[in-house]
């Protein structure tokens, strides 16, 4: 039925319930035979006449709209604000049972933009509780609706992450250069800016690392054009990736250092501690010797993670870049316990970082003698990696996995591994 063929049924069903007749309902203001005609759905009552037909029949424009009352609405609203607020605050798991409550009332069915909201909302939640591939089946059937510009942007742009988040890169180059990449691409927003940075990654992620290049100024350019902190940041962090793979160490700090200071002044809880973390994981590739530095903001970027909504991904990359700050300082029995946190934490489908965990707890083991733990989580790594397709990322874990057999004298095993990652690199 059609929005005109709703309207007309509940004016019918409200009259008919009042005891009153056409006639009646249309005197003086309106013909019977007008109404008779929006009844049926034939004419689309304007908001002034809709307004008129409320007020004669003692209800709710809300009601002849939406099909909900207002009472009704106010509660979806109101339901609707808790499970944003419970997203917000990282109470992920409650804010996923909120959002698929709401959604499952029948009253949100006509009220389709904040049927869309809960169900962007839900997406979120389930990204931040690491279940991927349900985000991702909630992300799709939204792309297939009529949405509003902004909100396709923002779905686009969530889409894209937990592509990559998945691993599941040219998926999510799909998604980005479906956007970006068409001959009637929008003007430069915060929002394609965002889109720009998560297709950058991928980009950089697959190994195709000229055009990530080139698209890096572009989107700084376009950052700077805008000059919105958003922008800025999500250009600045993803140069900052580039810059590093490009062996301009110093540059790529200076990218993210301008991220994170912008970030600390403007930024929401979840995206600041998400920028310390890689500012710190860069920082110590870099600068090896700062790990009393590294340490300090990794600790503070946990407990920050823990206040906010950040996905069981997120917390899991904290907890594995403390593991490799302590295998670096020679804390084993630390690095085992922040490895084991991180390995918990990390959704199912997350296996590149799920095999990176594993190699970290196997150089943390390897370090405490424990040859036979070092043996089992090398072995993780390779059931990991092996079903993954050929990536930047893959191959350096095979790479660094090849070091550690090598180190636990397992020659085979380590030629093996070199000749993965070198396989990976398209070598």
């Amino acid at each position: 039925m059609t929005t005109s063929d709703l309207i007309g049924l509940r004016i019918k069903t409200v009259r008919r319930q009042r005891g009153l007749s056409q006639a009646q309902l249309a005197h003086p203001e309106l013909s019977d035979s007008y109404v008779s005609l929006i009844e049926s759905g034939k004419r689309t009552p304007t908001p002034a006449v809709l307004e008129l037909l409320a007020q004669k029949l003692d209800c709710s424009l809300s009601y002849l709209l939406n099909g909900v009352t207002a009472e009704q609405m106010e509660d979806i609203e109101l339901a609707l604000g808790y499970a944003r607020m419970a997203l917000e605050n990282g109470e992920v798991r409650e804010a996923r049972t909120r959002f698929a409550e709401l959604l499952a009332n029948h009253n949100l069915a006509g009220l389709t933009g904040l049927r869309q909201d809960t169900q962007f909302g839900l997406a979120l939640a389930l990204e931040a509780c690491g279940e991927l591939e349900e985000a991702i089946s909630m992300l799709g059937r939204l792309q297939d609706e009529d949405v509003s510009p902004d909100r396709r942007i923002e779905i686009a742009v969530a889409l894209c992450r937990v592509y990559r988040q998945s691993d599941r890169l040219s998926e999510a180059i799909k998604v980005g250069e479906a956007v970006l990449g068409g001959p009637a691409r929008p003007a430069w927003t915060d929002g394609m800016v965002e889109l720009g940075a998560t297709l950058l990654s991928a980009y950089f992620y697959s190994g195709d690392l000229l055009r990530a290049r080139q698209f890096a100024a572009e989107l700084l350019n376009a950052a700077d054009m805008l000059g919105t902190p958003r922008a800025v940041i999500a250009a600045n962090w993803n140069a900052a990736v580039v810059a590093e793979s490009s062996g301009h160490g110093e540059e790529s700090l200076a990218f993210l250092e301008r991220a994170l200071a912008i970030q600390s002044e403007t930024g929401q809880p979840r995206s600041l501690a998400r920028t310390r973390v890689a500012y710190a994981a860069l920082k110590l590739r870099v600068h090896p010797e700062a790990l009393d530095e590294v340490r300090a903001i990794l600790l503070r970027a946990e407990d920050e993670l823990a206040q906010t909504s950040a996905s069981t991904l997120d917390r899991a990359n904290a907890q594995v870049e403390l593991a490799r700050a302590e295998v670096m300082a020679g804390n084993y029995e630390q690095a085992v316990r922040h490895g084991s946190s991180g390995q918990e934490l990390m959704p199912t489908t997350a296996g590149a970082q799920e095999a990176e965990a594993h190699l970290l707890l196997s150089r943390a083991y390897g370090g405490l003698g424990r040859v036979s733990d070092a043996e089992r989580e090398l072995n993780a790594v390779r059931d990991w990696l092996t079903p993954l397709p050929d990536s930047r990322r893959v191959a350096g874990t095979w790479y660094a996995a090849a070091e550690t057999m090598e180190l636990l004298g397992d020659a085979d095993g380590s030629v093996e591994a070199y000749r993965r990652a070198l396989a990976c690199a398209g070598l």
